[in-house]
């Protein structure tokens, strides 16, 4: 049987008609493609499921991958992460919060008061990150002090890390004072010279006194280091009495009643070294003393034994309260080589003719305004030959020295200090950690 087809012009998905002659006559046979087209149909399925499953694995794949927060950071050891960046949000922690006594208890929940706080706030934080810098470089130093170290090596990394932490910058941020390291008899105001050898050894009395600040608000605390146990009471005379001063201390508390009682418990401990037995003294011409900007004495004195001023401390000031203990005399004097210096904060404008005295002053000016500096500092700045320009600063009363303060020889003289803010609500010991 032979076919012929009829139309030659088929395109792929039309219905093709072809004639067929038989016997019977033409017939018309109508032949579909609709199979390819299931086919073809079929197949974008296929791939539209499997394209489909695809992107929900992708999606799915996505969401595994989902980024992980960010773990806050930590600060390194030795410590070199500025503070500032390991709080993210610039809110820095509070200190040791104390609420006041008797008539004062009110202010815990007056509206008015947490208002004033409220208003203070810009302040309070940036004395709280001077106060963080000052635990977290304490905390490392004490880490790493053992007999043997060379003072000046101390003093240089101690200051280092200050600055590294606080993000030193200018009078904006920086050391508030030098770092004094006062041994055994000596009660403060020493730090050593360049050029000094002075090495801590393990019957050496250490008072480690340094100071921090943000925008000229100071945090003013200190401790004693002793390797040997068997100075351990006379230790413990000055920190009880330091923290007998700060509970003691509040709105409208008269300095010489906080005098009388640290004294009191000072006074109660009494220390054995090298068989002899010593009495514990309160230090009566060395005091604690309000904080002001830019002014690490503001004015008012707390005294550390009783008969002192009878004035008052006030709603937002500032206090170093601070206590010396001494096995001597308990009475210093100035000895030694001078390395403190300060410009006086109230000093006008003095007309000075040694153009030396002029430049230093500029220096001084620029670098340190009415915060104190030591020898060191000049040098470090590039100051070379400055001795007798410093003293006609001396002289002429723009800056004055302090020289180191000194009970009798062959005496041990214990330090412990904390700066508290008096605040219209409560109390908070700024500088407090958890070291001691």
């Amino acid at each position: 049987m032979a076919t012929e087809i009829v139309n030659n012009d088929v395109c792929a998905g039309d219905n093709v008609e072809l004639d067929l002659e038989t016997s019977n006559g033409i017939e018309k046979l109508e032949i579909s493609n609709d199979n390819d087209d299931l086919s073809a149909n079929s197949s974008s399925i296929q791939k539209d499921e499997d394209g489909g499953t695809a992107e929900v694995a992708k999606k799915k794949k996505k969401k595994n991958k989902s980024k992980k927060k960010k773990e806050p950071l930590k600060q390194t050891d030795p410590p070199s992460i500025p503070v500032v960046d390991l709080f993210p949000s610039k809110e820095f922690p509070e200190g040791e919060i104390q609420q006041y006594k008797d008539d004062n208890l009110w202010r815990t929940t007056s509206e008015e008061k947490r208002e004033l706080e409220r208003l203070e706030k810009p302040k309070y934080n940036a004395v709280r990150q001077a106060a963080e810098v000052h635990r977290q470089v304490r905390k490392y130093i004490k880490s790493i002090l053992k007999p043997g170290m060379l003072m000046t090596d101390l003093c240089e990394t101690l200051e280092n890390t200050v600055r590294k932490l606080i993000s030193e910058n200018g009078l904006q941020a920086g050391i508030a004072f030098p770092t004094g390291c006062s041994l055994n008899w000596v009660a403060a105001h020493w730090t050593p010279n360049s050029g000094d050898k002075t090495v801590l050894e393990y019957d050496d009395v250490m008072k480690l006194d340094f100071g921090t600040h943000i925008d000229g608000y100071i945090v003013d605390c200190a401790f004693t280091v002793a390797f040997n146990p068997m100075y351990d009471p006379l230790l413990e005379a000055s920190r009880e009495a330091t923290n007998t001063g700060i509970k003691e201390a509040g709105i409208d508390v008269r300095l010489c009643d906080v005098g009388a009682a640290i004294q009191e418990v000072m006074e109660s401990y009494e220390v054995e070294i090298n068989g002899k037995v010593f009495q514990v003294r309160s230090i009566r011409n060395l005091n604690g003393h309000s904080i002001g900007p830019y002014q690490i004495h503001a004015g008012k004195s707390v005294p550390i034994v009783k008969g002192g001023e009878q004035t008052k401390m006030e709603e937002g000031e500032f206090f170093a309260i601070e206590t010396f203990a001494s096995t001597g005399k308990g009475y210093v004097r100035e000895d030694l080589e001078c390395s403190h210096y300060m410009k006086n904060f109230d000093a006008g404008h003095i007309p000075l003719r040694l153009p030396r005295a002029k430049q230093l002053l500029a220096t001084i000016n620029k670098n340190f305004s009415t915060l104190a500096f030591c020898r060191r500092y000049l040098d470090r700045l590039g100051e070379t030959k400055y001795l007798m320009a410093l003293k006609n600063l001396c002289d002429a009363g723009i800056v004055q020295p302090y020289p180191p303060l000194c009970d009798v020889k062959g005496s041990y003289v214990s330090q412990f200090e904390h700066t508290i803010l008096l605040r219209p609500t409560c109390k908070e010991v700024i500088s407090r950690g958890d070291d001691y």
